[in-house]
């Protein structure tokens, strides 16, 4: 008998359950969490629809980017900013190839925490919000807050019996974004609320923040001296620190610009 005559016949493709693994590790290389929990539900509508391939790719990409947006709105960011208007020439403190690296949000995944610290008009609430958009179009849960907000919403919990509760509710997020931290003064009972949410995300949910004081100055924040230490060390044990410099290329370009107005 002929070699070829006791080949049994191939199966051309894959069997659905090698090409649903297939999908799934293709979604986790591409960071498409989205497509990767809802494919079971795509292809049932798909098949009951009689899509086509084209149809069924469209589907999956709306699906996609209107989560993406519910997202990024739930974040409650205060404005559109993203990384690709971020001017790095503008400022060379700033490591323009380690952005990119953290808008991959592996440290977020290790719930490792971010420090962005500079004066004011260095880019460090741009930066923030931008890898805040990132993480939501990823997939992760996330909260933008203003420091002064946070506590004073603290503050009122407290009051209202529902402290419990409202640490909860910023402890699930994947992700805190606290911005102009050290602008003000914390009393004492603000501060240890604060600290309170810090703790209950201690290396189970990220925290970045923004500051326009350095580490030094931070007891100008938070007054007593023990409790800012452990606050500082919440927010850098095993994170990233990026500091945004003195120079404000805001005031700078506001600058650049009046310059021909006023030569003419």
């Amino acid at each position: 008998m002929k070699e070829k005559d006791c080949d049994l016949p191939r199966q051309r493709g894959l069997t659905e359950q090698a090409a649903t693994a297939a999908v799934d590790q293709a979604c986790r290389m591409l960071r498409l969490p989205t497509i990767r929990s809802q494919f079971p539900e795509l292809v049932a509508t798909a098949e009951r629809e009689q899509m086509s391939y084209l149809g069924f790719l469209a589907e999956c990409d709306d699906r996609a980017r209107r989560r993406s947006e519910r997202r990024i709105k739930a974040a409650g960011l205060p404005r559109d900013k993203s990384l690709r208007k971020f001017d790095f020439d503008a400022n060379p403190n700033i490591d323009a190839a380690m952005i990119p690296t953290l808008a991959k949000c592996e440290w977020i995944k290790k719930s490792l925490p971010l420090c962005l610290i500079g004066d004011s008009g260095t880019g460090k609430s741009h930066l923030l919000i931008a890898l805040g958009t990132e993480a939501a179009m990823a997939g992760y849960r996330v909260k933008y807050v203003l420091a002064t907000k946070l506590v004073n919403e603290l503050v009122e919990a407290a009051d209202e019996k529902q402290l419990t509760k409202t640490i909860a509710r910023y402890g699930r997020v994947d992700l805190l974004c606290i911005d102009e931290l050290g602008y003000m003064e914390l009393d004492r009972r603000g501060a240890e609320l604060l600290f309170q949410v810090l703790t209950e995300r201690e290396e189970k949910n990220s925290v970045a923040i923004a500051s326009n004081e350095s580490f030094s100055g931070w007891t100008k924040t938070f007054t007593d001296p023990r409790l800012c230490a452990a606050i500082v060390d919440r927010l850098t044990f095993g994170g990233n620190i990026i500091e945004t410099g003195t120079d404000s290329y805001r005031l700078a370009t506001t600058r650049a610009r009046a310059e021909p107005a006023a030569a003419g």
